[in-house]
């Protein structure tokens, strides 16, 4: 409000200086509002007062400051992301460096292009359809198969997983390179050749999987094949050879351990595992040794799925696994196909069957089992429901085996999976325990369909 005297309008008429007294509004800051002050009249302010400190301006936003305005560079390169994103990843160079692209480009045409660049463009599904995680599977197994020992330089890996360990999930590795061996240089010594051979060797047989193999947090699969492909006319045996040394350090890394006499060393690192599912120690040689070795870690880990084909187990090994199966609680598939388990293991098995609530699936075709173990399964179909897989094919049950089984079903209705082919059943036998199984697989299908709408029935409820 603007005020002046009768003197003062005189004076500015004859151009005289004014002076004007500004009378402004208090405020007052309660809650988020101004409540004016009342005004009164003061006395002449200061000569030369600057209006600018006069003045005071509350934001409404307390945390707001100027700061806080991105860049427009930045708007516009956000904008061009969100609207040409795919316009951008195809136009791209695909030679950028892995710590730039990583985490700043999301899945999509660009890594899709990486990965064309290798040929042979796998199935996508295996990847979870994802081309990012294709391209980081692929690059990372590159890189192991092309390690060599005492060559390559381990912190390329160490640089590489924080990039990629969010995207590796599975892990095929198809060849592991040993070390460079260098000519062995041969001296004359009193009409004999003497080998020099290098002392200290090298710190490594093959790519060490301690490296990396902790840090890859997601991993869910990893296989390895000890070979070197395309070797031609450079072959040796050793290349196709897991060492001790590989061996234990593979251990370390729980990894799968190979040979009989190398399984119970294994077993140690693997002993109350937390994670440990399942293990496949197929076509080795653990024999009854490694077999007992498995048996301890059934009771101190929580497999569900073991396979253990083509071992030369034998009765032994299969008493010291039936002893353990006994008492396990979370197996839930075992695998002895193609060993010798004959009827020592089989009876033994059966037997130890008759406490175990667990197990869904049993292998034991082609183990030398006859009808006396045919006889001890029997018990267990019919005194047990939890099996619902059984594969005694290519053993010789002959005719008592076949009637033993064929009673044993006519009171069973939970195996879905029965194979007794080339056991020398009678056709007869064969026939009923074929109808009581497909009888069973129909009640199964039924008992899921049922499942299955009272699901969404609840579900639409809700």
């Amino acid at each position: 409000m603007l005020r002046m005297s009768r003197q003062s309008i005189k004076a500015g008429v004859r151009g005289e200086r004014v002076s004007v007294s500004l009378y402004y509004m208090r405020t007052t800051e309660m809650e988020g509002f101004q409540t004016p002050a009342p005004m009164s009249r003061s006395p002449d302010p200061p000569e030369a007062a600057d209006p600018r400190q006069l003045r005071r301006i509350i934001a409404e936003d307390a945390h707001w400051f100027l700061n806080t305005v991105p860049s427009l560079s930045n708007l516009c390169l956000q904008s061009i992301v969100s609207n040409f994103e795919d316009f951008v990843q195809e136009r791209l160079s695909t030679s950028m460096p892995l710590h730039v692209t990583a985490n700043l480009i999301h899945d999509g045409v660009y890594w899709k292009r990486c990965c064309e660049k290798w040929g042979g463009i796998r199935d996508l599904t295996h990847y979870g359809n994802s081309w990012k995680r294709m391209f980081f599977e692929k690059h990372m197994e590159n890189m192991i198969e092309l390690f060599i020992p005492d060559v390559t330089v381990p912190n390329t890996f160490v640089e590489m997983v924080p990039l990629c360990k969010d995207y590796i999930k599975r892990l095929n590795i198809s060849q592991l390179l040993p070390p460079v061996t260098e000519p062995q240089k041969e001296e004359e010594e009193y009409g004999s050749e003497l080998v020099i051979e290098n002392e200290d060797g090298p710190s490594m047989d093959h790519f060490d999987f301690n490296i990396m193999l902790d840090k890859l947090t997601n991993l869910e699969e990893l296989q390895v094949v000890y070979r070197v492909k395309q070797c031609g006319l450079n072959f040796e045996c050793k290349m196709f050879e897991m060492t001790d040394r590989d061996y234990f350090e593979d251990s370390k890394a729980q990894s799968k351990p190979h040979g009989g006499y190398k399984v119970p060393a294994a077993v140690k690192y693997l002993l109350d595992h937390p994670s440990l599912r399942e293990l496949d120690l197929s076509h080795n040689l653990i024999g009854d040794k490694g077999a007992r070795a498995i048996g301890k870690l059934l009771n101190r880990s929580s497999l569900e799925t073991l396979n253990l084909c083509d071992n030369n187990i034998g009765g032994p090994g299969a008493k010291a696994l039936a002893h353990a199966l006994s008492m396990n609680s979370t197996l839930l598939s075992l695998n002895l196909r193609l060993n010798r388990l004959r009827d020592e293991g089989g009876q033994a098995i059966g037997k130890a069957l008759l406490n175990n609530n667990t197990l869904l699936l049993l292998h034991l075709g082609a183990n030398e089992v006859t009808w006396p173990s045919a006889i001890a399964l029997s018990k267990v179909l019919v005194q047990r429901s939890t099996l619902k897989s059984l594969n005694l094919s290519c053993n010789n049950l002959g005719v008592d085996g076949g009637k033993a089984l064929e009673e044993a079903m006519s009171n069973n209705s939970s195996l879905t999976e029965c194979d007794i082919r080339l056991t020398e059943v009678e056709e007869q036998s064969a026939s009923f325990v074929n109808q009581v199984v497909w009888t069973n697989q129909s009640l199964e299908q039924r008992r899921h369909a049922r499942e299955s709408k009272t699901k969404k029935t609840s579900t639409a409820v809700y």
